[in-house]
């Protein structure tokens, strides 16, 4: 094609990650220089990523075919624009969660640190594989390398609790994808006429000859074999996972595992079946509204459990799940706007929930507290990280100036432009039960009431007054990436047109 450029500039920052892994266990047992290879692998994968941007931006399609896995079915890597943006947030966000992970783990004297940070970048190179993937077998392979990847990094305290986070954390995304994803793809292998049913296309390669059920199953298949999206009922070991260190739940919660499940889910309703087929046009399906009720649950019933949750990684996972339903709604409306929206939320929702959970984590290395109603009257001895979690906050609920404004803003628009009222009360609802399990957080950490207090204490005799902020390693991350998601509101126009690459040849009437 016209538009493709072949370069190994995939290639080499897919393995980037996996070379720093060397240094990392060679320089054990120099902290520094360990660190250092971290930090150093991290900003020449970004450079790696960013240095493709321009031909992408422009439309081209960056292509790097490696070798055979099957006859005519290619390792291959294919950048468009969704890939790029994915990439670009993973790869950014990689370089402040090393550093907030530097200060939490030194602060709080975790063992086994060598280890944490080798698995941490081998996770880093298969979310980048997932996002660079040019077919469904080379996604589907490269999916299951993170959830390996990941697994040491949830069970890192070796405790009976992380054990048995550990195994329902790998059943669960193990167990789905060889139930349900895998024979999805021996489907479409089947479907689509062999090689060709496993390469994305912006049409589409499945026809209506599949029909109103079998479309549905087929694409619930997907949807729930990629369970790393969250959704009801395959999602109980999101919460589950919390067991792990808090730079794991940020990358597991914000960049990494979870968003590579709304991709997947993405990718294959974009390249697999494509707008045309789910929606209630010509010679579509009307399929993509039943995936999109099941998301709908999932962000309302997820949302009402926040509510009840005391401990706030356990809020933080579940307002998460709700959040990831967003992504797979507005895919799923399959309209030019929720499309946009979906897309656009990948990032808004990673920069705005890394943030909340960093402060969680810098909240816990200071205090040792984990429990909401432990935090009261706190923010006045910590104002930079309740600041952060204030504007992180914003931008998960969606509200100026944080950039979850525009992307929520889009899928609005997207659900008024599929016709769904109903689901707009949704988006509604979701909105204000999101503002009720962030906001008194932030309140009673500034403004605390007598009968708010931990452990039965009284305003007179209560002080935080012995609390500092948490290490400057800790810190520092968690005002970069606040101050990122206000940013992204007024300058988030190159993303827009990042998209734009994308969903504008999906919809080109």
């Amino acid at each position: 094609m016209e538009n493709e450029v072949h370069s190994w500039v995939p290639l080499l920052a897919f393995l980037t990650p996996l070379l720093a892994v060397l240094p990392i266990l060679i320089f054990r047992r120099e902290t520094m220089l360990r660190d250092g290879s971290t930090i150093a692998a991290g900003i020449v994968m970004l450079c790696l990523v960013v240095s493709m941007l321009g031909d992408v931006s422009a439309g081209k399609i960056i292509t790097c075919h490696l070798f055979d896995l099957v006859p005519n079915v290619p390792l291959e890597f294919r950048i468009d624009g969704l890939g790029m943006l994915f990439a670009l947030v993973a790869s950014f966000l990689w370089i402040p969660t090393s550093f907030y992970g530097f200060g939490y783990m030194r602060g709080l004297k975790e063992h086994s640190q060598t280890r944490f940070f080798a698995f941490f970048a081998v996770s880093l190179s298969a979310t980048i594989g997932v996002a660079f993937a040019g077919n469904l077998l080379t996604m589907y392979l490269f999916y299951e390398m993170l959830s390996l990847a990941t697994f040491p990094l949830v069970t890192h305290h070796q405790d009976k609790e992380a054990r048995s986070g550990g195994r329902t954390y790998l059943s669960h995304l193990l167990g789905t994808s060889v139930a349900f994803a895998l024979p999805a793809l021996i489907w479409c292998y089947v479907a689509g006429g062999g090689a060709d049913g496993m390469n994305f296309s912006d049409g589409g390669f499945l026809s209506a000859d599949l029909g109103p059920t079998g479309g549905v199953v087929l694409l619930l298949l997907f949807a729930f074999g990629f369970s790393k999206a969250g959704m009801m009922p395959f999602h109980s070991w999101l919460p589950g996972a919390m067991v792990a260190p808090t730079p794991v739940s940020a990358l597991l919660h914000a960049v990494a595992v979870v968003k590579v499940g709304v991709f997947c889910v993405l990718r294959v309703v974009t390249g697999v079946f494509g707008v045309d087929l789910l929606g209630r046009g010509e010679g579509g399906l009307d399929i993509g509204i039943t995936l999109a009720w099941v998301a709908a649950f999932t962000v309302i019933v997820s949302s009402l459990i926040a509510l009840t949750q005391d401990n706030l990684k356990r809020r933080l996972a579940f307002s998460t799940i709700g959040q990831l339903s967003y992504i797979i709604l507005g895919a799923a409306l399959a309209t030019k706007l929720s499309v946009s929206g979906s897309m656009l939320h990948i990032a808004a929702h990673a920069v705005g929930k890394i943030t909340l959970f960093y402060c969680a984590g810098a909240i816990f290395v200071a205090t040792g507290k984990k429990y909401i109603s432990q935090m009261s009257g706190l923010g006045k001895t910590m104002p930079f990280t309740f600041g952060a979690f204030f504007l992180g906050s914003l931008s998960v609920i969606g509200l100026p100036p944080t950039f979850g404004l525009i992307s929520k803003f889009h899928l609005v628009m997207g659900t008024a432009e599929a016709g769904e009222k109903v689901l707009l009360v949704v988006f509604l609802v979701s909105t204000i039960l999101n503002a009720a399990y962030f906001l008194p957080i932030v309140f009673r950490a500034f403004f605390p009431k007598n009968d708010q207090l931990p452990d039965g204490e009284t305003a007179p005799k209560f002080s935080w007054s012995a609390v500092r902020e948490a290490p400057l390693m800790c810190v520092v991350p968690l005002a970069l990436t606040a101050f990122l998601s206000v940013f992204l509101f007024f300058g988030s126009g190159f993303l827009r047109e990042l998209v734009a690459t994308f969903v504008d040849p999906l919809f080109p009437k």
